[in-house]
C-alpha cells in the first residue's frame, strides 16, 4: 500500500507534539521524590505523560494511511524536535557531534521516504 501524505503529516505532527513530553518530564523531574503519592501532584510530570499518550493516540489513525515500515521511522524525527526544544526551552547546548547525529536522522528519514 502506498503511504499517503496525510498519514505522513499526522506522524510528523504527532512527533512534534510528543517532543514536548520529555521536555515537561525533565522540568517535572526536579520535584521527583520517592513518595509515589506526591508524583500525582507534580503537574509538569503529569503533563509530560499526557503529552506522550496524546502523541501515541494520534499515531494510531495514521497507520491506516500507509506502511508501518515508512511511517514508524518518521517517529525518529521526535529526537530532532526534542533537541531543538531542549535548546530553546531548557537552554541546553549542542555540540558538533550532536548536530551530526541530527543530520544523520534527517538523512535516514529522507532515504526511507524516497524508497517508498
Amino acid at each position: 500500500m502506498p503511504t499517503e501524505l496525510w498519514a505522513v503529516g499526522i506522524v510528523v505532527f504527532a512527533g512534534l507534539i510528543g517532543a514536548f513530553g520529555p521536555i515537561f518530564l525533565k522540568l517535572g523531574s526536579a520535584k521527583v521524590n520517592r513518595q509515589l503519592r506526591e508524583q500525582f501532584k507534580n503537574h509538569k510530570l503529569i503533563l509530560g505523560i499526557l503529552i506522550y499518550c496524546t502523541a501515541a493516540a494520534m499515531f494510531i489513525p495514521a497507520l491506516k494511511g500507509g506502511d508501518l515500515s515508512v511511517l514508524y521511522p518518521l517517529v525518529s524525527l521526535s529526537y530532532v524536535w526534542v533537541s531543538i526544544l531542549s535548546i530553546l526551552i531548557l537552554k541546553e547546548k549542542m555540540n558538533s557531534t550532536k548536530w551530526l547525529g541530527i543530520l544523520l536522522i534527517l538523512i535516514g528519514v529522507s532515504l526511507i521516504g524516497l524508497g517508498s
